[in-house]
This record gives C-alpha cells, structure tokens and sequence, in this order.
C-alpha cells in the first residue's frame, strides 16, 4: 500500500510541476496582454475590446491549475497558532478533518465546475463582449484545477492515515 502511496504521490507531483509551468505561462502571457493595452492606448490611441477577457483567462488559469502545487507544499493560509498549542495526536486529528472538509469543498467545487464547462460545450456558450471567446475555456481550467486540488488534498489525507507522524 505504501508503495502505490508514494507512486501515486510521485505521479501527481509531476502533474502539479506541469501545471504551474503552464500557470507560469498563462502568468506572463496575461501581463504581456495586459502591457500590450496599456501601450496600444497610451501611443496609437487603439482600442483592444480583447485584452481584459484574455488576461482574467489566462489569471483564472493560473490560480485554478496551481492550486493543487500550492496544497502539495501546504502552502495555503493556516493558522500555526492553534497546532503548536495542541498535543501532537490532536493536531494530526485536527488536520485530517480539516484535509476531508476541504477535499469535499473541493469535489463539490469540482464536479459544479464540470458541469459548467459542459455546459458551455454542448450550448456553445460566450461572454457577452464582442470579441465572445467561448466559456468552456475557462470552465475546463476551473474544472481540471479543482479536480487536481481535490485529488492532493484526498492524496495527503489518505497518507496521513497510512503514515501518522510522517513529516511532523
């Protein structure tokens, strides 16, 4: 069992490496678009009705398809505070009822996102700016983000149980 842990451990952190290579992408690319508009206005006086639905594209993209690095690391807001005061056994007690509350938010937050995305797929839904890029596209970032996010976190829980202690 505890080889399948740290395969699959090894496997979706991998994943996560990925993903932030392509937040990482969509980061630079939003602040290229975004420089380009300001730039673009302030010289040559054009209009760009594209850049801001491109750059919150590519902004959604960043934060939902990191997410998951972000838990890997436990890098997300927690309170130290309240785990230095609580006996060791309590604490871990702790942190896996807060890793199954936040892995069921997640899955729910998840499966909603799939079904927008297929949603906006099957209707061919757009914004409602002239330019109208599809709304799957950010949907499936939303839906593969939050899937990934869900999938550690249960990952993380599931090796908490199996190794108690483990990285204290």
């Amino acid at each position: 069992m505890n080889q399948l842990l740290q395969a699959t451990d090894r496997l979706m952190s991998g994943m996560n490496k990925l993903m932030v290579l392509f937040g990482s992408l969509a980061l630079v690319a939003a602040s290229v678009i975004l420089s380009y508009s300001v730039a673009s206005r302030a010289f040559f006086g054009a209009t760009t009705d594209w850049q801001d639905e491109a750059a919150v594209f590519c902004l959604v993209g960043a934060t939902f398809l990191c997410g998951a690095y972000v838990q890997q690391i436990r890098g997300h807001v927690g309170i130290s505070a309240v785990s230095t005061m609580l006996p060791k056994a309590v604490n871990r007690l702790r942190v896996l009822i807060i890793d199954i509350a936040s892995c069921a938010f997640c899955a729910f937050f998840a499966w909603k996102s799939w079904t927008l995305f297929h949603e906006a797929w099957v209707d061919g839904q757009v914004t409602s700016s002239s330019w109208a890029p599809p709304l799957w596209i950010p949907y499936i970032m939303m839906s593969i983000g939050m899937t990934l996010l869900a999938f550690q976190i249960l990952l993380q829980a599931f090796g908490d149980v199996v190794n108690p202690g483990e990285g204290e």
